[in-house]
């Protein structure tokens, strides 16, 4: 725990403005306010500050949320958590979540738009032995071997180099800076180059194929991040990892983790209160919501992208512009049209479908949620524009329900990526989501949460920097998260 002494002089100079108040209540924001309260234990409430956390929506979790089709919850944003994943799978046991897990055993698809180019085997019965899971997995890998041959081995290597790099973010704090800038940080950890050059440049320097790359790596981006191979290396890798085994969800909705990360933090929580403006007032700032309320904050932390909102900061800043990929999720309760992927039959169709980057193409996945019976199913369908109802009606033989949402869900990636100053001005305006053009999922969003953190830390307390402790707080502080120093190093790690 950092020693009180040490935030004195702060305290001691305690004003009506010494609030710290947090711009969104997404991944990063709720994980920026657990950090700053778990690494400072009480300090906050001592001053006499309050940590608040403003949100424009009548929820929590930002881009994490559920949808309701047919009296059944599913996840209509961040989906997956990797099995590694050691903040967010920290997080989950602090606020004693329980986990759902997925079947590893997926039947995939690789359409053309006019044939399956690919398909994995169709999963075993229900009721299976182990053996025979076990047996089915052998000749898929033996399946994807024979088509995609040493590619495989080749790509495992890249991401395991991306992967290991990663995890020098969760070194002990003695020897982990604090990063004011993104690029430091990327290269710090040796990942910087990474978003220099595109995956594709990136995998046939390490040796891939090209009917690898155009059929399965394309698969995996356009699923995980609705772009192509085009986008930078780094977004590729963490994109890349995101297709192992063993992924996982929050039962009741990964927003939880936000929602129980909020509460722990003890956060004055604004819903439906979004920020017009932030103003410099010289030794704070005053925040203007819709709601026509100001306050004055010390710190001001930006946890959601700056990129589509309308968030006026006086005086201007100048931040790298920046697309946001929209991803049109829409769910729909129905049955697909075999016809349409010229096929007899709905049994004949894989559960996953992935598609190749060609134009003539207009979702980039439909996967089965949900089998209700043979006639009736709920699927997920990630396109890059809408789907209108005459598509829908070409793709689907009945649709009982139909649920579409637009969402801002990763930047647009485009190598060689520029980055957003974290720190935005001289003083204590600071930007989370600028580390998103690095890679965005929830486990990068946590880890640049607790860098800003540990970063506003130690500037009001007279430039201590990486000297925070990783130990147990005392009674009645907030539950600390231990240093993963040491732990798990020799073990693979997943995004």
């Amino acid at each position: 725990m950092l020693p009180l002494l040490l935030l004195l002089p702060f305290l001691q100079a305690t004003t009506a403005a010494d609030d710290i108040c947090i711009v969104g209540s997404g991944i990063s924001g709720s994980s920026t306010a657990f950090f700053l309260t778990n690494y400072t234990s009480s300090a906050l409430a001592l001053a006499g500050a309050q940590l608040r956390v403003f949100e424009r929506l009548d929820r929590v979790g930002g881009r994490l949320a559920t949808v309701t089709v047919a009296g059944d919850e599913f996840e209509a944003g961040g989906s997956i958590i990797h099995p590694r994943n050691l903040h967010v799978r920290r997080f989950a046991d602090l606020l004693g979540l329980a986990a759902k897990t997925g079947g590893d055993d997926d039947w995939l698809g690789i359409w053309d738009g006019a044939r399956f180019v690919f398909q994995t085997l169709r999963p075993a019965p229900p009721g299976s032995s182990w053996l025979r899971r076990k047996l089915y997995g052998l000749l898929n890998s033996l399946l994807l071997l024979r088509r995609y041959g040493l590619s495989l081995l080749k790509m495992d290597s890249f991401v395991q180099e991306m992967l290991q790099k990663f995890m020098l973010y969760y070194n002990g704090f003695e020897s982990r800076p604090v990063f004011d800038n993104v690029e430091d940080m990327l290269k710090w950890s040796g990942l910087h180059g990474l978003t220099r050059r595109t995956l594709e440049e990136e995998l046939i320097d390490a040796g891939l194929n090209h009917q690898t790359i155009s059929e399965l790596v394309t698969v995996i981006t356009r699923i995980n991040y609705g772009q192509s191979v085009s986008i930078s290396g780094l977004a590729g890798a963490v994109s890349l990892a995101g297709s192992e085994s063993g992924l996982w969800a929050v039962k009741g909705g990964n927003w939880q983790l936000a929602a129980g990360l909020l509460k722990t933090a003890n956060a004055t929580l604004h819903l439906q209160e979004g920020i017009d403006s932030i103003s410099d007032a010289g030794d704070y700032y005053v925040l203007k919501s819709n709601k026509g309320h100001e306050y004055n904050c010390k710190v001001t932390i930006l946890a959601t992208p700056l990129d589509e909102v309308n968030i006026t900061i006086i005086p201007p800043i100048s931040i790298p512009p920046r697309k946001m990929q929209h991803t049109y999720t829409t769910f729909v309760r129905g049955l697909l049209n075999p016809k349409f992927f010229a096929l007899s039959s709905v049994s004949d169709l894989p559960k996953l479908i992935g598609t190749m980057e060609l134009p003539d193409i207009p979702f980039s996945s439909i996967s089965v949620l949900k089998k209700h019976n043979e006639h009736d199913m709920t699927y997920k369908m990630f396109s890059r524009a809408e789907m209108d109802d005459s598509l829908l009606d070409q793709i689907f033989s009945t649709r009982e329900e139909t649920i579409r949402i637009d969402w801002p869900a990763y930047p647009h990636y485009q190598a060689p990526e520029n980055f957003a100053p974290i720190i935005l001005d001289s003083k204590h305006l600071y930007y989370v989501n600028s580390f998103e053009s690095a890679a965005s999922a929830m486990e990068t969003g946590a880890v640049a949460a607790e860098n800003v953190a540990r970063l506003v830390i130690s500037r009001l307390t007279l430039g201590l920097r990486a000297g925070l402790s990783s130990s147990e707080g005392t009674a009645g502080s907030p539950p600390h998260i231990k240093s993963f120093a040491g732990e798990e190093g020799s073990q693979r790690v997943e995004l």
